[in-house]
């Protein structure tokens, strides 16, 4: 190779070294292109020694010129703010509703009275619970005859109260208008058997057989029967083979339901 070509070689090497660089051109572009959609006049194109001061301007521009639609029309600069505001008005708006609704729901419930398991309990039990829960003012000292005393009054008073109540309630009760006035009350007549004395071995104590003679209702046949009653002989009157009396009266012993009125007739 000879020294001519080796100049041209080197020197072609070295010219795209010292060309500065013009990146200057599409920034330009851009900044035109933006002016253009915002509506103002095109600037003109930087010099290519300041393509470094252009490339710091180049996106100054760009925040401050409007974005641009699809189809070229430059959006107003209100519209963002708008539209940021009106999700978060929303979302402000759905904690509020969702706040609202377990409120309600929990207002649902409060009205329905829920049922007290105290009213299910026994009056005595329902006194006692009130009783105890009533604050307890501690009394002066008394001895135990004081509060013997003091019992007995409180008895006394509630004993009168209680016979008041049940004197109203008998006067309301058998007043006028309140239907037909109860039935007097009367002592059956005591029965009164007539029979022979069979035995009269026990202390105080006789057993006399009551003879029964009916005629049959359906085959008019006499039918005679016989019973035994153990009565009370409190002076031991009448003997064996005797005709006597005797009443019905209260249980004196464990088979005893009888007493002797009379001795009819001795037995001969």
């Amino acid at each position: 190779m000879t020294d001519e070509q080796k100049n041209e070689s080197t020197e072609q090497d070295e010219t795209p070294q010292d060309e500065p660089q013009s990146p200057a051109g599409p920034v330009a572009e851009e900044d035109s292109s933006s002016s253009q959609a915002a509506g103002e006049e095109p600037t003109s194109t930087p010099p290519v020694g300041d393509a470094d001061a252009a490339e710091e301007e180049a996106p100054a521009a760009e925040a401050d010129a409007p974005a641009a639609d699809e189809s070229g029309d430059s959006a107003p600069v209100d519209e963002p703010e708008a539209a940021a505001g009106e999700p978060a008005a929303e979302e402000a708006a759905e904690p509020e509703a969702a706040a609202e609704e377990p409120a309600a729901e929990k207002s649902a419930p409060a009205d329905e009275a829920e049922p007290n398991p105290e009213d299910e309990l026994p009056w005595k039990e329902k006194r006692r619970l009130e009783r105890s829960r009533q604050p307890h003012k501690p009394g002066p000292q008394q001895t135990i005859e004081e509060r013997q005393a003091e019992r007995a009054k409180g008895r006394k008073v509630k004993s009168e109260l209680r016979r008041k109540q049940r004197a109203e309630a008998k006067a309301k009760r058998d007043g006028a208008g309140a239907g037909t006035p109860r039935a007097e009350k009367d002592a059956n007549a005591a029965k009164v058997r007539q029979g022979i004395v069979v035995s009269d071995k026990g202390q105080k104590s006789i057993t006399v057989r009551v003879d029964i003679v009916r005629r049959h209702p359906t085959y008019e046949k006499v039918i005679r029967r016989s019973r035994t009653l153990h009565a009370h002989d409190e002076r031991n009157e009448a003997g064996e083979g005797d005709v006597v009396r005797v009443v019905e009266t209260r249980p004196l012993s464990k088979t005893k339901r009888w007493r002797l009125v009379e001795v009819v007739e001795k037995a001969r």
